[in-house]
């Protein structure tokens, strides 16, 4: 399998978060020889810090262009401002929308 994964590291814990899950990966490709190619980019508070813009225009090309998006968290202390005009949420929402993904959704095993 070739994939080009394009890693949205995002907040908080998130750059450490995805830094270990590339690294899986990364161990995943190499015992079943698949090629993986990881590209970063950013969304929420850390593209506010950098662009204004909690999901910018580069960010959403190279979404457009990838076969997968590893995403971590969003958001923190330093952007909780509920009046503050751009928020990091808006990236993930912006996120959902060019992916056209509109839920989170997560296997579910019933138990007894």
């Amino acid at each position: 399998m070739k994939a080009n994964i394009f890693v949205l590291a995002g907040d908080g814990v998130g750059p450490e978060v995805t830094a270990e899950a590339e690294r899986v990966l990364r161990g995943v490709a190499s015992r079943f020889s698949h090629a993986f190619e990881f590209r970063a980019g950013l969304i929420g508070g850390a593209a506010i810090d950098a662009a204004a813009d909690p999901f910018p225009a580069e960010t959403r090309a190279l979404v457009a262009a990838a076969d997968a998006v590893l995403l971590g968290a969003v958001g923190g202390p330093k952007w909780s401002d509920p009046a503050a005009p751009v928020r990091p949420e808006q990236g993930l929402l912006a996120l959902r929308a060019a992916m056209n993904v509109y839920a989170n959704l997560r296997p579910v095993q019933p138990h007894e």
